[in-house]
């Protein structure tokens, strides 16, 4: 690109032909005057008005005036409500087969212990050497417990790692280090194809690019909702179990609300039927209002647009920093194919631990991974090519 390919009227253009750029209206105005760029919306995202007046309504209304009945009113079906929203609007997956509950720790944990169980005499687990970290600690973990032996794939070669004794394979669809793309679809036929399950981690591709668990046969699925479904801060995660395994799916968390009868207080545990046995305990309704509100705001604007957008912000990135950073010592770490990059844009730089807080305290959030990326989060629906631009610059300030 030129110069003037790159100039600030160029951005302004850019924002002008967005059509998704009146959704920033919709999230809560960042009220620090010192911000210049939030570019970690990949990590966190920014809160929905809506979702403050819907808070406020639930707390004055549902709880503070309707109190414990709220419960048999609204909230007990709200896992599998939103769940199956979530499923049609981001997912590919038909109701029925998403539960919003827990932590994606919890629900990775469930989803493995389940996909294990149901390959009785396979003995082994395979995933990614440099998958997110929680992955790989319950991956270890739930081979201890089993007696089972992790098989480590080395740049996504699921082919090299599996076999007859691979019992599940688990990885993230989207690398959360360089955005790279994994090959959902055929990942999931290889494994099949050779008896084992899947296990996939959505973290940062759910509500950022188009997701087809259904089609692709998926097996089980989770992922968080406070990346770019903008639901808040610990706000609950979500599991898929495809519906050809619900009779058979047994997860390890065996709780009051994943029983046939919740308040029948039964001497036995007996599951309900389909993904609700995916449940452990009390829904955190609160929590919920934000994945909610996220999931309607997604819907609105569609996650096809999402997509399109994610992909033009990130070509933006690539070609300000081939144009003014890479001769600064940085390198993309990313994908520049945008059919194999996600939501991110990392820049490698060798002294990136210590950019990365002289950016922060000057108003660029970004995100470091260790051990020399800076990760330039693009959330489609918050993000402007006028405000990557301004953070791209100060980089370039700073960095020189």
């Amino acid at each position: 690109m030129t110069a003037a390919d790159l100039s600030p009227e160029a951005a302004e253009r850019l924002d002008a032909a967005d059509e998704l750029a009146a959704f920033r209206e919709r999230f809560v105005p960042i009220a620090d005057p010192g911000v210049v760029a939030y570019l970690d919306g990949n990590s966190l995202g920014r809160p929905l008005r809506a979702t403050a007046e819907r808070l406020q309504e639930l707390v004055t209304h549902e709880w503070g005036a309707r109190l414990i009945r709220s419960w048999d009113e609204r909230w007990l079906t709200l896992p599998e409500e939103i769940g199956d929203e979530l499923g049609r609007v981001a997912l590919g997956a038909a109701a029925g087969q998403t539960i919003v509950a827990d932590s994606t720790s919890v629900c990775l944990y469930k989803a493995l212990r389940a996909a294990v169980a149901l390959r009785p005499g396979r003995d082994e687990i395979v995933t990614d050497a440099a998958n997110f970290p929680t992955d790989r600690f319950l991956v270890e973990s739930v081979a201890a417990e089993l007696g089972l032996t992790v098989r480590w794939a080395e740049s996504d070669d699921v082919a090299a790692a599996t076999g007859p004794r691979t019992a599940v394979v688990t990885l993230s669809h989207v690398d959360y280090r360089t955005a790279a793309i994994t090959d959902l679809a055929a990942v999931t036929r290889l494994v099949h194809a050779r008896g084992g399950l899947v296990v996939w981690d959505l973290c940062h591709s759910v509500g950022s690019i188009p997701v087809e668990l259904d089609a692709a046969g998926a097996d089980f699925a989770v992922g968080c909702t406070y990346k770019f479904l903008n639901a808040g801060p610990g706000a609950p995660a979500f599991l898929y179990a495809n519906a050809r395994h619900h009779a058979e799916f047994g997860q390890p968390i065996t709780g009051w609300m994943g029983a046939a009868d919740t308040f029948g207080m039964a001497a036995e545990y007996v599951p309900a039927p389909g993904i609700r046995r995916a449940l452990s305990g009390t829904p955190p309704v609160l929590g919920m209002v934000g994945v909610r509100e996220g999931v309607a705001l997604l819907a609105e604007a569609g996650i096809d647009r999402v997509r399109a957008k994610a992909v033009a912000l990130g070509r933006w990135v690539i070609a300000l920093a081939d144009a003014w950073l890479v001769p600064l010592g940085f390198t993309v770490a990313s994908p520049r194919d945008d059919a194999r990059r996600g939501g991110h844009v990392t820049l490698r730089h060798p002294d990136a631990e210590r950019l990365s807080r002289v950016l922060i305290d000057h108003g660029v959030l970004i995100d470091f991974r260790r051990p020399d990326g800076i990760r330039i989060g693009l959330s489609p629906l918050t993000t402007g090519f006028a405000e990557v631009r301004r953070a791209m610059e100060r980089i370039r300030e700073l960095a020189g």
